[in-house]
């Protein structure tokens, strides 16, 4: 069986959550994803996910 390589584990926020008010949002609070990346990468990974708490899907960046 092939190994895939070395990988670590990172965590992915929504950004707009931390910006918009609670009237706006269904759930309060910052919701996170967590992924794998290669070590090799060194820019930070930014994907369009679904958010439950802003009930649409936005951009997440990767946090430290």
């Amino acid at each position: 069986m092939k190994n895939k390589g070395s990988r670590i584990n990172i965590t992915l926020e929504c950004m707009s959550c931390r910006s918009i008010d609670l009237s706006e949002k269904r759930t309060p609070g910052v919701f996170r994803y967590t992924s794998t990346k290669s070590e090799n990468t060194t820019n930070r990974l930014e994907l369009k996910k679904f958010c439950p708490n802003c009930n649409s899907h936005k951009d997440f960046k990767e946090i430290k």
